[in-house]
């Protein structure tokens, strides 16, 4: 269920965040230490998302650990 028309993706990532903070681990970094410019840094956010849809969440997992 997504609360808003836009902004799913925020919210996703929020919630992902609480989840793990809720886990007891750490939240995600989601990219935060690749050093790329915030073109580059979506591109492979959503190269990984997709790569996710294909059911291949390797790269997505690697991604928000990073």
């Amino acid at each position: 269920i997504h609360p808003f028309p836009n902004g799913n993706g925020r919210f996703g990532r929020t919630a992902a965040d609480y989840l793990m903070l809720a886990l007891g681990d750490k939240a995600l970094s989601w990219g935060k230490d690749l050093d790329l410019e915030t073109d580059e840094l979506r591109a492979r956010y959503l190269a990984s998302l997709r790569a996710a849809d294909s059911h291949n969440i390797d790269s997505l997992l690697e991604f928000v650990r990073s």
